[in-house]
């Protein structure tokens, strides 16, 4: 099936957030982003779970129990992801790279099971996944999925109400197309933040 032309632009600032993003953390090398290549250490079991600030958000055991302010631990496993039932703490808490990492894992993940796939996939189904490069693996093939589920459309399906019926968003309002702007923006920013704490990480270390 033909990429509708008007998805083509959004499939690959996708891509290219996704590429960045996996190579940032899986190394050996990554694209500076004017296409030159330059050396990164992959992310360690320390760095993934790194809190620079007290009473940080993360992803934590669930024996212990969730971190300060958090009121649970969702997702399944013997790790789980901080959060908080409403209403959330004002000002947020700092979330570690795991926490982030994590978010976008799952949100890809439930995005496109709920676009082309079982559209039942829940948060208490999703493993929270707790060495470094286990995560990292976790990530990229959350992202193919989630690609996988745009290649797969048609035009009019851009339009579509409903035709992502992902359940923690405003998907089952929106058309699709909307949609897949919002989840480019949700890993360009957290891509971002990833970038930061490893930068951060490595200044700490010195």
């Amino acid at each position: 099936m033909a990429i509708p032309p008007r998805l083509i632009p959004l499939l690959q600032q996708f891509d290219f957030a996704h590429r960045r993003l996996t190579d940032r953390l899986a190394g050996p090398v990554m694209d500076s982003g004017n296409g030159t290549a330059i050396e990164v250490a992959p992310l360690t079991d320390e760095e993934h779970l790194w809190e620079p600030l007290p009473d940080c958000w993360s992803i934590r055991r669930r024996a212990t129990g969730p971190g300060p302010t958090a009121t649970l631990l969702a997702d399944a496993g013997d790790w789980g992801r901080d959060p908080a039932l409403p209403p959330h703490p004002t000002p947020p808490p700092f979330t570690t790279l795991a926490w982030r990492l994590s978010h976008l894992s799952e949100l890809l993940a439930l995005c496109a099971d709920h676009t082309n796939g079982s559209h039942s996939l829940t948060r208490d189904e999703y493993r929270v996944i707790a060495h470094a490069a286990g995560a990292v693996a976790g990530f990229d093939s959350s992202a193919t999925a989630w690609r996988e589920a745009l290649i797969g459309i048609d035009d009019p399906a851009l339009d579509a109400v409903r035709h992502s019926a992902y359940p923690h968003g405003s998907d089952p309002e929106d058309p699709f197309i909307e949609t897949v702007w919002w989840v480019n923006q949700e890993l360009l920013h957290h891509r971002a933040e990833i970038a930061l704490l490893r930068d951060l990480f490595r200044a700490w270390q010195r």
